[in-house]
């Protein structure tokens, strides 16, 4: 009973003090890599600005030195204490009890600008943005103010609660159930004798990091053993056609969803590798990244494909505005009927 009370309160409870601070006691920091655009939204600034954070590489060449030491010294910014680079930004959330933070960054492509919105994430920090750079970062469209607040947290922490106690027994109770089926897909796979039982891929996280998920094989190994993903008719094998077909290969994602890595519903996880070809169709695609990514979404229950990047970042979008647990039972219910139908087409072709 109190390993239960645990999993069910302990969720809600860390989602609930890592929610935004917001007191009459307005403390903000300003971090970034663009001097000009720091300089340009510093005047816009409510509340007491406590300094910035900067990269030393960005610091005006003739005298980065004399800033750092000094602690200021920018112009446009003498006013504000230099509080170093960018990778003191949780020591100066803590320390200098910061509440918002103000990102002026060049090029929100950067790992850096993901990092530091990861890390106002955790420390429940408010996070604004110029709102002509807001392109690649999840905003309210009502919001019209030159600084808006970026959704590092797009949904209240309840549809989190009950999204998360959802996808672990949804997962749990789908992996006691289909425990017979792992087991005959590992035996049938050792049978065929053609590679390793798992095929593992690295795929994009919440704010751009990356987890491992992993499929039942379902193609031949390349030659030199590793097992890639160019489909090939004389990689194929029955059993794999099969696992695809009736969608079995994505089972063991359940167990990514069981310890967190995954939803049950959320934006299909793209290929580590591949993100750059769909950021170049949508530039507004990384705003996917505010959100857990998912075993099955809205784009996939209307077929929407890789090869669509725009149109599957419309759905996925679509999906992090309305987000709800009705709506996620929905999709579910949707995705199993789809299911069905193509396990009921693979033995019509039969």
């Amino acid at each position: 009973m109190f390993t239960t009370t645990l999993l069910l309160l302990l969720p809600g409870w860390f989602i609930t003090i890592r929610r935004p601070r917001r007191d009459l006691s307005e403390r903000t920091v300003l971090v970034g890599d663009d001097l000009a655009q720091m300089q340009s939204v510093r005047d816009i600034i409510d509340g007491n600005v406590v300094g910035y954070l900067c990269p030393t590489n960005s610091l005006p060449v003739e005298e980065p030195e004399k800033i750092i030491a000094d602690g200021g010294g920018v112009e446009g910014l003498n006013d504000l204490q230099y509080l170093g680079g960018l990778s003191r930004i949780e020591d100066v959330l803590v320390n200098q009890d910061v509440n918002t933070v103000v990102l002026a960054f060049e090029d929100t492509d950067r790992g850096e600008f993901f990092g530091i919105l990861d890390a106002c994430y955790e420390h429940g920090v408010t996070t604004k943005v110029h709102r002509d750079y807001a392109d690649t970062v999840l905003t309210a469209d009502a919001d019209v103010k030159e600084l808006v607040d970026v959704q590092v947290e797009p949904w209240d922490w309840q549809d989190y609660f009950l999204k998360r106690v959802f996808d672990l027994l949804f997962a749990g109770i789908a992996l006691l159930i289909l425990l017979p089926v792992i087991l005959s897909i590992v035996a049938a796979i050792k049978i065929e004798n053609e590679g390793p039982v798992l095929f593992s891929q690295q795929r994009t996280y919440l704010f751009g990091e990356t987890f491992t998920v992993y499929k039942f094989r379902t193609l031949k190994p390349k030659k030199g053993g590793e097992v890639g993903t160019t489909i090939d008719e004389d990689r194929h094998t029955p059993l794999g056609e099969f696992l695809r077909t009736t969608h079995l290969d994505e089972i063991p994602q359940l167990w990514s969803i069981l310890i967190g890595d995954m939803s049950v519903v959320g934006p299909r996880p793209a290929q580590t590798e591949i993100e750059n070809e769909f950021e170049t169709v949508e530039p507004k695609w990384r705003q996917r990244w505010f959100v857990k990514p998912g075993l099955t979404g809205l784009a996939q229950i209307n077929d929407m494909m890789s090869t669509e990047p725009a149109e599957k970042f419309r759905y996925d979008l679509q999906y992090i505005r309305n987000q709800s647990l009705w709506l996620d039972v929905k999709i579910v219910i949707r995705q199993v009927y789809k299911v069905f139908l193509d396990v009921g087409g693979l033995f019509n072709e039969d």
